[in-house]
């Protein structure tokens, strides 16, 4: 094999790897992402209020699972890679809930302007969802962050496919994989 033919293939594997992290990180938070909003559609209908906002859910989950390999990419959280994974699990989190919270405000003025309202319009909007309501559900999405963070930064210190193997093989080749590894 040549030289060329590695970079493709190594390109190419590349690309599956990075395919299949998106779509864990889209299942993840679109399952986490409908659980809140069926949440919300139950609360509220208990009170007679219908809630209709489930497609939203999936579209979230797509553009942060996005956001989440582009931060990757950038390196968000490196200088933190030789501390206790508890620091830059919740840097990672900070960090990812405040571009949930920034994705939230954009949501907000674009269903406004569809809505046909304009700019004070929209700013009114926006006012307006900033309530106990608005701040609870960051709260959720923060606290759902913190295990999804640990179990990145975990399968980071643990190296490629770790985590894969003691959560889907039989315990004993998972454990024979893991007796090799080393924490300082």
């Amino acid at each position: 094999m040549n030289s060329m033919t590695k970079k493709i293939t190594g390109w190419k594997q590349r690309i599956f790897r990075e395919m299949i992290e998106y779509w864990i990180n889209v299942i993840y938070l679109a399952v986490f992402f409908s659980v809140f909003t069926n949440y919300r559609r139950l609360i509220l209908a208990h009170y007679q209020i219908s809630y209709e906002n489930y497609g939203i859910s999936i579209i979230k989950a797509l553009v942060l699972a996005k956001v989440i390999m582009a931060g990757r990419v950038l390196c968000f959280g490196r200088g933190f890679k030789d501390k206790p994974l508890v620091i830059p699990t919740l840097y990672k989190t900070v960090l990812f809930t405040v571009w949930v919270a920034i994705f939230d405000v954009i949501e907000s003025m674009i269903r406004s302007f569809i809505h046909g309202k304009d700019l004070m319009g929209a700013f009114d909007d926006l006012i307006n969802r900033f309530t106990y309501e608005w701040f609870a559900g960051t709260m959720v999405i923060f606290f759902a962050f913190i295990p999804f963070f640990a179990a990145k930064e975990l399968g980071r210190v643990l190296g490629e496919g770790k985590i894969h193997k003691l959560f889907f093989q039989r315990s004993k080749v998972a454990e024979s994989d893991l007796t090799n590894l080393e924490l300082h």
